[in-house]
C-alpha cells in the first residue's frame, strides 16, 4: 500500500470541498511551508511539495475524480506506464501554480526572486484512445500509436533563430523575463512582478528567425510512440506518458501524452473489478448425471468439472483466473454460474420420456427446500 497521505488531510478539507475552498486552502498551506520562509527545512520544503502535489490532483476535475474512486494506486507511475501525479520538482511548483499568489513579491508574497528568472515554456498534452481486449488488460501490453504532433524544429534545434547569432538581450527586461514595478501605498512600497510583454518572457529576442519554423521552433509531424499498458487497467482510465506530448516553443519542456483507456467488451466474459463472471448454461442431463465442460477465461479455455445433481443458480469459483489489481498484487477470480436450458419444444418421444420421469420422487423438489437463486447468489458475493 501507498504511504503517502491522503490528499484532503494533506489540505485540510472535506471531499466535499469546492475548487475555490480547495485552492485557499493549498494557499494557506503554500504560504505556511514555502520555502523563503522556512529556509534550510527539509521538513517544511517537504510539506510544500505534498501540499502542491494534492493541490494538483484535486484542482483538476479528471484526477480529482480517478482519485475519488481509486486512491493513490491510481495516480502512480512512471513514464511508459502507470499514472504520473506525483514527483513534483520546485521548479514544477513555481512554474505551475504561482499565479494562485497573484505574482507579488516573487512567489507567494516571499522574497527569493523565484519569479525573476526567463520564462521556460512548457508544450501542451496531448490526448489519445486506446482500445483494449480483456486479455491485454490481464497481461499488460504495448501499444504503438501514430500522433501527429508538434517537435522539435530539426534545422535551428528548436530554438526558433536562423543561427547562434540571431539573438539579443530583451532591452525591456534586460534578459530577466521579468518586469518588476514598485507602487507606493499607504501600507508601503509594494512590489509587483510580471511576464515582460516585448519578448513574452524568454528574456531575449531573435533576430533573424528560422526559415523552416518561422521562428517557432517547433513543426507538425507525425511520430510513432510506444506505450506501455500496466495490466490491471479499466474503462475510463488514464495512462500518461511523460514528455510524449508537443513539444515546446523555442525549447523548453515537453507536454505529456494522455492516453485513456477504452475496454473492448469480450463475447463471452464480464468484467467486475478484478472478477470476471462466466454464465454457463447446462443441459438437464449434464447438470443432472455431472460432466466436464470448458469455459473461457482471459488466457484461454479450461475445463471444470460439473458434479451430479448441481442445481441451476450454483455459482462456481476458479481462483486466480480473474485480473490482476492495477498496480498491486491481488488477483481476482472467474465466477462461473450456473444455469440449466429447458428446451422449448420437445418431440413426442421425449414428452412421454419425461412425463414418465415426472412420477419419479426423484423428480419432485423435497417440500420446504428452497434453493437459492442466481441474483439471491449475486447478492450476497456483491455484499461479502
Amino acid at each position: 500500500m501507498s504511504s503517502k497521505r491522503d490528499y484532503y488531510e494533506v489540505l485540510g478539507v472535506p471531499k466535499t470541498a469546492s475548487k475555490d475552498e480547495i485552492k485557499k486552502a493549498y494557499r494557506k498551506k503554500a504560504i505556511q511551508y514555502h520555502p523563503d520562509k522556512n529556509p534550510d527545512n527539509k521538513e517544511a520544503e517537504e510539506k510544500f511539495k505534498e501540499a502542491a502535489e494534492a493541490y494538483e490532483v484535486l484542482s483538476n476535475d479528471q484526477k480529482k475524480a480517478r482519485y475519488d474512486q481509486f486512491g493513490h494506486a491510481g495516480m502512480e507511475g512512471s513514464q511508459g506506464g502507470g499514472f504520473n501525479s506525483g514527483g513534483m520538482t520546485m521548479d514544477d511548483i513555481f512554474s505551475q501554480f504561482g499565479d494562485i499568489f497573484g505574482g507579488f513579491g516573487g512567489f507567494g508574497g516571499f522574497g527569493g526572486g523565484r519569479s525573476s528568472g526567463p520564462r521556460i515554456n512548457k508544450g501542451s498534452n496531448l490526448r489519445v484512445k486506446v482500445k483494449l481486449t480483456l486479455e491485454e488488460i490481464s497481461r499488460g501490453v504495448e501499444k504503438k500509436i501514430k500522433v501527429n504532433k508538434y517537435v522539435s524544429c530539426s534545422r535551428c534545434g528548436g530554438s526558433g533563430a536562423e543561427g547562434k547569432d540571431s539573438f539579443s538581450t530583451c532591452p525591456n527586461c534586460r534578459g530577466t523575463g521579468h518586469v518588476t514595478r514598485v507602487t507606493n501605498t499607504i501600507l508601503g512600497q509594494m512590489q509587483t512582478s510580471s511576464v515582460c510583454n516585448h519578448c513574452g518572457g524568454e528574456g531575449r529576442i531573435i533576430t533573424s528567425k528560422c526559415t523552416q519554423c518561422h521562428g517557432e521552433g517547433i513543426v507538425q509531424e507525425q511520430e510513432v510512440i510506444s506505450i506501455k499498458i500496466p495490466a490491471g487497467v479499466g474503462e475510463g482510465m488514464q495512462v500518461s506518458v511523460s514528455g510524449k506530448g508537443n513539444a515546446a516553443r523555442r525549447g523548453g519542456i515537453n507536454g505529456d501524452l494522455l492516453v485513456l483507456i477504452e475496454e473492448i467488451p469480450h463475447p463471452e466474459l464480464i468484467r467486475d473489478d478484478i472478477d470476471l463472471i462466466y454464465n454457463l448454461w447446462l443441459s438437464f442431463p449434464q447438470a443432472a448425471l455431472g460432466s466436464t465442460i470448458e469455459v473461457p477465461t482471459v488466457d484461454g479455455r479450461v475445463k471444470i468439472k460439473i458434479d451430479p445433481g448441481t442445481q441451476a443458480g450454483k455459482t462456481l469459483r476458479l481462483r486466480g483466473k480473474g485480473l490482476p489489481e492495477v498496480n498491486g498484487y491481488n488477483r481476482g477470480d472467474l465466477l462461473v454460474n450456473i444455469n440449466i436450458w429447458t428446451p422449448q419444444s420437445l418431440s413426442k418421444e421425449e414428452q412421454k420420456t419425461l412425463e414418465k420421469l415426472s412420477e419419479s420422487a426423484n423428480f419432485t423438489p423435497a417440500p420446504g427446500k428452497k434453493e437459492m437463486g442466481f441474483f439471491e447468489k449475486m447478492k450476497n458475493h456483491f455484499n461479502s
